[in-house]
């Protein structure tokens, strides 16, 4: 049953109250001034004052801006502070497109276009997060019905490829624990590892290990009280896998996880009331958190001292896309709503980032989303830096093919700042062109003296150093507390010469990518220099052939020292971020099969008909560290034996039997290294709501990590990683004698790189 905008009615005694009545006038009455405010900016910015009126402008600018930081009032004028920082990027840019570029015909034209074309996207993507985050917003969560019969049904969609049977346990029990009515509560288990196209493969062991998953699969599902289902071929991957589920359940609700991707008790008491105020509602996302480093991070050893990348997007971009009604659906952590799903033929499939092209859909049609910032569930990064680029080069494919194939500008049914919104996060995906531009277009100067930046030293400095001061400033400002400066740089410069040739291909075959899984719970036995370091190292060395270029250059064109000293530092700077992207792909050793939470906990421990006060840390499904004090006379001499921890859970007081693997006096404290020894079902899920029941310990965990850096501490910060990292993974690579192995646990996967490159990567 549908409303006349395309809603559901309400599920019996599911109230739905559309408090977006009265909305429209106000918005655009806010967006009025917004955009006044945008005229005048591009008319006084395409002014020209002079160099050394400029240069005062500039220097009064940027004043104001690091008063106003200082003080804290940028907050309370949050709107002005933003304009003033973009007016002297807009000023740059208009006075590089009058003054500044090379004349055509000659040959600094080429790559001086190229150059100002990767500045324009900088500058662009600058705007378009400008307008993004303007005015990000925070979700209430709205209170569900007192009464049971009047919520919704919701069905749990697990979907599985070839992930281990241990990690989807884990999985279904959190999935099954969830605070709701178990009556109202269905979690499946989508196994695309077992269907029939796959037991009846002609390789006889490939068709006995997908009848021995289905059975097994089949087996854990009947154990947890959950739900299994395959189908008969495996068409159109992920997207095809739960749209055939859609078919054969019910809920009006459905809550997507990954199959790393562990609920904590209270996601669906955060998200479905949502639904009820909205019948236009088609979807809650929540954030994607991770309880392991990714690549960067652990080789970087910044995971416990830095917020983590992802934080950028799902604490403050997320939002800001919330406040134009264009958050959109990342494929885990929402809730989507049945009717309008089906309303568009299930999850979309023409891109391999399905989830993205869906809610492109969904809004298309009128209709609308929201975001709960709240991490609720507990994911795993890739291990590898060749999973991680496995995973970035299909992100950036499919929004390039959706850019491509369903462009948001000319798309049906948008609004202007949903077009907008989306563009902003399609286009971001072109940075690597940007930044290999970035890298290699200096060269033109420092080995061929092209002149393909004309400007004199005063004007660089009046225009080009106050449009980097301010966008550091206004990047700081907006994204400081959960990202670094320096960071996302380091991120996308590591990235960059894999992605390109990942781009190139969907320009050239828009429909040709396919979707691939990425690798989870890797084991790495050494540390080792990864096989992609190659384009690094040489980046690396034509960067530095360049700076003694430019140094043979200063000494035999004195003239021209004043560029020279430009592009020297232009081209140092680029020979910093390259050797932290080398420190990057230097691989540490991971040997932990089952990855650790990143929380501590208070309990008690029962060790030999006593008890005592601990301290749980270093937790994981299959075990702890328990620190006690070592002074008790009891404990001093223990090494082996058995005990219980005693914990507070939702379900009132638990006991977990475990056993002790060794003791250990560190600082004057006994610490014990225990694994859990549970022997029934109710003892493994009790496990499982330690270590992931509740999204306080992540919002704690993200609270610690996110103490915001000054843009020079940060530069400070970014150049010391850099050098030491840098150096380091150098250094491994010249006694590096033999190739690294593979990783352990997903033979036979494979990197996405285009069609024609070869890796012999693992990957998911």
């Amino acid at each position: 049953m549908m409303d006349n905008g395309g809603g559901p009615s309400a599920a019996p005694g599911f109230a739905v109250v559309d408090r977006r009545a009265g909305r429209a006038p106000l918005a655009w009455l806010w967006l009025m001034p917004w955009f006044l405010g945008m005229v005048v900016l591009l008319w006084l910015g395409a002014q020209d004052y002079g160099v050394a009126n400029q240069f005062a402008l500039a220097l009064v600018v940027l004043a104001v801006l690091a008063a106003l930081r200082i003080t804290g009032l940028a907050k309370l004028c949050r709107t002005f502070f933003i304009f003033a920082a973009a007016f002297l990027s807009w000023r740059y840019l208009s006075w590089r497109v009058a003054d500044t570029l090379p004349d055509p015909g000659t040959l600094a034209f080429i790559p001086g276009v190229l150059l100002f074309a990767a500045e324009i996207y900088g500058i662009l993507m600058l705007f378009l997060g400008v307008f993004v985050n303007i005015r990000p917003i925070d979700r209430a969560t709205p209170p569900l019905p007192a009464d049971p019969e009047h919520l919704p049904r919701v069905d749990v969609f697990v979907p599985t490829y070839n992930e281990d049977e241990a990690l989807l346990e884990t999985t279904l029990i959190a999935a099954s624990r969830m605070r709701y009515p178990k009556e109202k509560l269905n979690v499946w288990l989508l196994d695309d590892g077992g269907t029939d196209q796959k037991q009846n493969d002609q390789d006889p062991r490939r068709a006995q290990a997908a009848i021995s998953r289905n059975r097994s699969l089949q087996m854990l599902c009947a154990r947890l009280g959950c739900h299994y289902l395959t189908r008969s071929f495996n068409e159109h991957a992920k997207a095809g896998n739960i749209n055939a589920a859609l078919g054969r359940t019910d809920g009006e609700l459905i809550l997507i996880l990954d199959a790393d991707h562990v609920p904590t008790e209270d996601l669906l008491e955060r998200t479905v009331g949502h639904f009820g105020e909205d019948p236009k509602l088609f979807m809650v996302q929540s954030p994607h958190f991770f309880i392991n480093p990714d690549p960067l991070e652990r080789n970087l050893g910044t995971f416990s001292r830095m917020p983590s990348e992802n934080e950028m997007f799902y604490q403050v971009g997320q939002r800001g896309l919330d406040s134009w009604n264009a958050s959109f659906f990342c494929g885990s952590a929402a809730i989507l709503r049945r009717t309008h799903l089906i309303s568009i033929g299930g999850i979309q499939g023409t891109s391999i980032t399905e989830d993205a092209e869906t809610a492109l859909e969904l809004h298309a049609r009128g209709l609308t989303s929201r975001y709960v910032a709240r991490p609720m569930i507990a994911g795993l990064s890739p291990e590898t830096f060749s999973s991680f680029i496995g995973q970035r080069s299909r992100w950036a494919q499919g929004m390039i093919q959706i850019m491509l194939l369903k462009n948001p500008l000319w798309k049906r049914g948008l609004s202007l700042a949903q077009r907008l919104s989306y563009l902003s996060s399609m286009v971001f995906w072109l940075f690597p062109i940007a930044r290999m531009l970035f890298l290699i277009t200096p060269l033109a100067y420092l080995f061929f003296g092209l002149q393909i930046y004309r400007a004199s030293y005063q004007e660089f400095v009046a225009y080009g150093l106050a449009h980097l001061a301010a966008s550091l400033i206004l990047t700081n400002f907006l994204f400081g507390h959960v990202r670094w400066p320096f960071i996302s740089e380091l991120y996308e410069i590591a990235q960059s010469p894999f992605l390109v040739r990942a781009i190139g291909s969907v320009f050239l075959r828009p429909r040709a990518p396919t979707f691939k899984v990425t690798a989870k719970s890797e084991t790495l036995e050494r540390n080792f220099v990864s096989e992609l370091a190659r384009p690094l190292l040489l980046l690396l060395g034509l960067l530095s052939l360049a700076a003694i270029a430019g140094l043979w250059r200063w000494h035999a064109f004195p003239l021209e020292r004043e560029n020279i000293a430009i592009v020297l530092g232009w081209n140092l700077f680029n020979l910093l971020f390259v050797l932290g992207a080398i420190g990057v792909v230097h691989e540490h050793k991971q040997r932990r099969g089952m990855p650790r939470v990143p929380r501590t906990h208070e309990a008690e421990a029962s060790l030999g008909g006593n008890s005592t006060r601990v301290r749980i840390s270093d937790l994981s499904i299959g075990g702890a560290q328990l620190t006690l004090n070592q002074d008790a006379e009891i404990y001093r001499d223990l090494a082996h034996g058995n005990g219980g921890l005693i914990v507070e859970l939702a379900g009132g007081t638990r006991t977990i039997p475990f056993e002790i693997r060794h003791a250990v006096v560190e600082d004057d404290l006994l610490v014990l290294g225990v694994r859990f020894d549970c022997q029934t079902e109710e003892q493994r899920a009790d496990v499982v709501a330690l270590c992931f029941g509740s999204s306080e310990a992540w919002v704690a965990f993200q609270a610690e990590r996110q103490q915001p850096r000054t843009v020079l501490g940060g530069f400070a910060h970014f150049a010391r990683l850099c050098i030491v990292k840098g150096t380091l993974g150098i250094l491994a690579g010249l006694h590096q004698d033999r190739p690294a192995p593979s990783p352990a646990g997903h033979a036979g996967s494979q990197i996405i790189l285009p069609q024609g490159a070869r890796s012999d990567a693992p990957a998911r």
